[in-house]
């Protein structure tokens, strides 16, 4: 892949928010689920606030291997595929995962939440962490 075809991959995922991300079932089969996301494009990652109870942080937690599928309106998708990491879960309203999903709101979102603290206190009771991709290979259709 050329560089210039890997930047107009970059620019599908950066133009847009949500995605499908794809991990690993146990008998090997893909578990989809639709996301919001935010690219950093610098360190080339992708952020996630996900429930540590769901299958897809299961599925991480025993395979890391994902692949985030991204499709503008029209033609074309980019596939981003990484290594996943998870971060702790969200204990605290104070904690450094609230912080981190306090950041990954703002970015997604580009405005304030109208209540933080109501916002920090859901993430506690959702059992929300944040799944950073690092993306390793690129792929698609411009």
């Amino acid at each position: 892949m050329t560089g210039t075809d890997e930047t107009k991959l970059l620019d599908i995922v950066a133009e847009n928010h949500l995605g499908v991300l794809t991990t690993i079932k146990r008998d090997g089969r893909p578990q989809l689920s639709d996301v919001t996301y935010v690219l950093d494009r610098q360190a080339r990652t992708i952020r996630v606030s996900i429930t540590d109870s769901r299958a897809k942080t299961k599925n991480i937690r025993r395979d890391p291997r994902v692949s985030m599928h991204v499709r503008p309106q029209g033609w074309g998708y980019a596939v981003a595929e990484g290594t996943a990491r998870l971060s702790e879960v969200t204990r605290a309203v104070d904690d450094a995962t609230a912080e981190a999903l306090v950041t990954l709101y703002r970015d997604a979102r580009g405005e304030e939440h109208p209540d933080w603290d109501e916002y920090r206190e859901a993430m506690v009771e959702q059992g929300r962490l944040v799944l950073t991709i690092d993306i390793e290979r690129l792929y698609g259709a411009v």
